[in-house]
């Protein structure tokens, strides 16, 4: 069936507009997308609600149960997905197909998969239409290493979403880290399990230190002080945000040259890493060892600059998600109070992302991000040794800050004087009303 790109009918699952005849129905890139990943990956997932949740391009991500769901009653034929999960259909004549309620059932309950893989049941964590099939966290669970990789999930956290992966993987651990306690044995109904007494921080440690060790952890050099009186231009505050990102990328790079496993892999796939993750990275540092300037000397700057009305009324939605995404994670980072050696496990996590397209070493990458996995969680549980659920809520930031910067570069340029403006005044309003302690970013780590 040959499809017309100037017809514009719409997705038979969100109402998205249709980009073709995919799986045997007309249906958007989107929810292709997700089909394909859901079967490839034989996923199993669970609705929180009714399991009768509202399809539609904003709300089809709430919702992972209610998606697939949608897609087999609409007719996807999974039968039509290569079984290497390669694009391109197994056979382009097949069309839709009309199952059975019991086989429906059979497939969302993961009863097709269960004698091929290991049954997994993730919680209501959403997914976007952009990102590679890995692995996610459910409720109760702590996310698995490459959770915090190449991450567009969605789930609703407080109003919020937070970015998460789908599912996990199976992957045999190496022997080196056999002692440290992991994740894959976890079940959906386990739960965060109780601490076990700990008998490898010793040797966690000096690698925590040697990432803290590589950190520029001295004060931006980029001037951010403005006289009193002075009305700073839409055109001053953009080239000043252009100065701190220059700034911030330098140390980026001068941060690589002194990562203990630099030796480990290639320059290429250095630059390939920085090249996808530079964003992150940056707004990591924002939010933890520069807070204080960033949400004190740049906030007063922003704070000298008066949006035209012609600015207000043009900003755009994808401006207001990432204002209400980037004001959540400051809150939740604020309340955490991330210590430098966490935000360095994090920073090294979030960059060894063995995802990213045109990396040769992805077998040493996916080593080098669980050895700083377990680590972080080795280091994070034996100083906070009565906060059991710190773990798992500093590793779901993560992937927040993958799909905040994955937002940003849809925001117009001539936008961003006024988001930072009003992510930044916000931040620290609410710094103000509810201040009890230190910056969002503490110097050092000590267990309470």
């Amino acid at each position: 069936t040959v499809y017309d790109p100037a017809d514009q009918r719409t997705c038979l699952i969100c109402g998205d507009r249709a980009t073709g005849l995919h799986y045997g129905i007309i249906s958007c890139e989107g929810c292709k997308g997700f089909f394909k990943r859901s079967i490839c990956n034989k996923r199993v997932y669970r609705c929180s609600r009714d399991k009768n949740c509202e399809m539609s391009r904003k709300q089809r991500n709430r919702c992972q149960y209610c998606r697939l769901l949608k897609c087999l009653q609409m007719g996807m034929n999974r039968k039509a997905i290569r079984e290497d999960g390669m694009p391109g259909g197994r056979n382009k004549s097949i069309g839709p197909v009309q199952i059975t309620e019991e086989e429906i059932e059979r497939i969302m309950s993961g009863q097709e998969f269960k004698e091929e893989a290991p049954e997994h049941t993730w919680g209501n964590n959403g997914d976007s239409d952009h990102s590679s099939p890995s692995n996610g966290a459910s409720e109760g669970n702590q996310p698995s290493p490459a959770s915090t990789l190449s991450s567009n999930r969605s789930v609703e956290i407080n109003g919020y979403t937070a970015a998460l992966r789908d599912q996990y993987i199976n992957t045999s651990m190496s022997t080196h880290y056999q002692l440290l306690p992991h994740l894959f044995g976890y079940t959906a109904q386990s739960g965060l399990l109780a601490p076990q007494p700990r008998s490898v921080f010793p040797q966690s440690h000096p690698l925590v230190l040697q990432l803290v060790a590589a950190e520029d952890l001295a004060p931006l050099a980029t001037p951010m002080l403005i006289e009193d009186g002075y009305k700073v231009t839409q055109v001053e505050l953009f080239a000043l945000l252009c100065r701190l990102a220059d700034e911030l990328l330098f140390r980026q790079i001068s941060w690589i040259k002194k990562l203990p496993f630099f030796c480990e892999l290639s320059i290429e796939d250095y630059t390939c890493l920085l090249s996808s993750t530079w964003q992150e990275l940056i707004l990591l540092s924002c939010l933890t060892i520069y807070s204080a300037q960033i949400f004190g000397d740049l906030a007063d700057v922003t704070a000298k600059y008066t949006p035209s009305d012609d600015e207000l009324q043009g900003f755009s939605e994808d401006g207001m998600e990432v204002m209400e995404r980037l004001i959540y994670l400051f809150r939740k980072f604020h309340q955490l109070k991330i210590s430098n050696e966490e935000y360095a496990c994090m920073k090294a996590i979030n960059f060894l992302n063995q995802d990213i397209r045109g990396l040769s070493s992805i077998s040493q990458l996916e080593q080098l991000n669980k050895r700083y996995w377990y680590v972080c969680q080795d280091y994070i549980e034996y100083k906070y040794p009565h906060q059991p659920k710190r773990f798992p809520e500093i590793m779901m930031c993560l992937p927040e800050i993958r799909c905040i910067a994955g937002k940003l570069v849809n925001v117009p340029l001539e936008q961003l004087p006024l988001l930072f403006k009003a992510v930044l005044h916000s931040c620290k309003s609410s710094l103000t009303s509810y201040r009890t302690g230190p910056s969002p970013c503490v110097t050092t780590s000590s267990g309470n």
